[in-house]
């Protein structure tokens, strides 16, 4: 099935490994030119490679989106180098878990400020390019933790945020044939995952009470996000794609 990615140009955050480097991969997969933008250039630019290496075109970039001068910077490099811009998927993001009580401010203003101020600086720097061309997808990764985890208050108040962000989004855009969508994964095994010491535990618990007895792999996460971005999803807005079984994001 063809997507109409061909030519198309994404960018990517947090794009150098997990869900974003399989999101690269797919785009990539899918004839898109890929910006694989992530803090540590060094895995950007080893997704990059990769890419290059299977026929497809992709350039890696530092890029913290925490940083107004940086975001700018890295989509003025998806318009030079690789000719426009037509997808963002806002992935940049990790967990820095602990209860309340031991959470310093710190804790919270990482995880919050790389979650929904990194959204918020890359979604405000693509709009223009994206309005004035009348299309555009944007594809932000929220998580089944919006629903709430214990020794994740940061990280699950920014993933909720990232929930209001799309509808807004959504309904400020739409007019300008602009979709906004999130992609909400639940256990997915990236390596921050599967390196847990306890892993072994949750793929077992995974296996034995969701209906799909097994975890999630990156490439499921990536698949929700080539649809969304896809032209196939052009009557598709504000709305959330939970990348788990069913009933899993009941409990």
């Amino acid at each position: 099935m063809d997507l109409g990615l061909k030519e198309k140009v994404a960018i990517i955050t947090g794009g150098g490994n997990g869900i974003g480097a399989a999101a690269c991969r797919r785009l990539a997969a899918e004839g898109a030119r890929v910006l694989v933008a992530d803090v540590n250039l060094e895995k950007a630019q080893q997704c990059a490679n990769e890419i290059a290496k299977s026929g497809g075109v992709a350039r890696a970039v530092r890029a913290d989106v925490t940083d107004e001068t940086s975001v700018q910077s890295m989509v003025e490099s998806a318009i030079s180098e690789l000719g426009g811009l037509h997808i963002l998927v806002n992935n940049a993001g990790f967990t820095r878990d602990m209860r309340i009580t031991k959470m310093s401010v710190g804790d919270w203003d990482a995880v919050v400020d790389v979650v929904l101020k990194g959204a918020f600086l890359c979604t405000r720097a693509t709009i223009p390019h994206l309005s004035e061309q009348k299309f555009g997808r944007i594809v932000n990764i929220s998580s089944r933790a919006h629903l709430g985890n214990p020794g994740q208050a940061n990280y699950s108040a920014a993933k909720a945020g990232i929930l209001g962000f799309t509808r807004a989004m959504a309904m400020e855009n739409g007019r300008n044939w602009i979709t906004v969508n999130a992609v909400a994964p639940g256990i997915i095994g990236t390596d921050a995952v599967t390196g847990l010491p306890h892993f072994g535990k949750i793929k077992e618990n995974a296996e034995k009470t969701t209906p799909i007895p097994r975890i999630g792999e990156v490439e499921d996460v990536a698949a929700a996000i080539a649809f969304l971005a896809s032209e196939g999803a052009g009557y598709i807005t504000g709305e959330v794609l939970h990348v788990t079984p069913a009933g899993v994001i009941d409990k």
